[in-house]
């Protein structure tokens, strides 16, 4: 899924880290990243928050309650 937008990160990963099951981010290059890891959290994500909004990422969650957590989330900010 795409999310966009995300101008509330600590609020972004309260809701991924709130996810039972595993949450990926997608990278430009294919990699997949676990988003419930805090060192990807605060590594990986530190160039992308630099300027304190992300214009559009895809995530991968496998759990349905995980992706209706993301969807709201999206869409209730």
């Amino acid at each position: 899924m795409k999310v966009q937008n995300i101008t509330d990160i600590d609020k972004f990963f309260q809701t991924v880290d709130s996810c039972k099951g595993k949450v990926e981010l997608v990278t430009g290059e294919g990699d997949r990243l676990n988003l419930k890891s805090k060192l990807s959290q605060y590594v990986s994500m530190a160039n992308i928050f630099s300027d304190g909004t992300i214009d559009e990422l895809e995530i991968v969650a496998y759990e349905p309650d995980d992706i209706n957590k993301l969807l709201s989330f999206m869409v209730n900010g």
